[in-house]
């Protein structure tokens, strides 16, 4: 069963309420991934996005991630919040905000060394460290301050598990997209971006 309203908004207020100097922070480019990668493309209503995912460093999290993805589960999902300068989330509505059902919950794999860099992809959640479903984002900046820090509810962060390794030019025109509050949301795309398909690349060779 899908997350309710109320819970979803605790993820925006999670996720969102961020210092302002940490969003004022520049970024960097995401290192590249280590181990055996994988790659999903997001076919945008703005253009294509394509993910190399970790399944080394963040294991169920990729799993997770493809699960939803060979489901269907992204297909005429938008992005439901987008903040410049911080973040642009998805994965868990669409155009009308009806909520997609969802698997349960998983573990928190933000202690694997991953940061929340620049282009990152990484999972959304409510304040339980481990109640992350299908929701995700992706870091616009260098959001170090969502890094794994202790075995604490304030302290562990947020499990990253890919990065974008192609669209980046697409991922900053969503950033940069007009937005207004609607309904119980806010820093919602005022013209709705949608993810019209979402896809594992099982030949992708990226680019050298």
């Amino acid at each position: 069963m899908g997350l309710k309203i109320g819970s979803l908004f605790a993820i925006w207020l999670w996720v969102w309420a961020a210092p302002s100097a940490a969003l004022a922070q520049a970024g960097k480019t995401a290192p590249p991934a280590k181990g055996n990668h994988m790659f999903v493309q997001l076919t945008t209503s703005q253009g294509d996005i394509i993910l190399e995912l970790d399944p080394a460093a963040a294991p169920k999290t990729t799993a997770n991630f493809i699960q939803y993805v060979q489901d269907g589960h992204y297909n005429g999902t938008i992005f439901h919040r987008v903040i410049p300068g911080f973040m642009i989330q998805g994965g868990g509505m669409d155009a009308d905000l009806a909520e997609k059902p969802t698997c349960p919950p998983i573990e928190n794999e933000a202690r694997n060394g991953l940061a929340n860099d620049r282009y990152t992809v990484a999972m959304a959640r409510t304040p339980d460290p481990h109640s992350a479903t299908a929701q995700f984002f992706i870091n616009t900046k260098k959001n170090d301050f969502l890094d794994f820090t202790s075995d604490s509810a304030s302290g562990w962060g947020y499990a990253v598990f890919g990065r974008v390794i192609k669209g980046q030019e697409v991922v900053d025109a969503i950033e940069n997209t007009p937005t207004a509050s609607k309904s119980y949301y806010r820093d919602m795309p005022v013209t709705p971006i949608t993810i019209l398909k979402a896809e594992v690349l099982a030949d992708y060779k990226p680019e050298s």
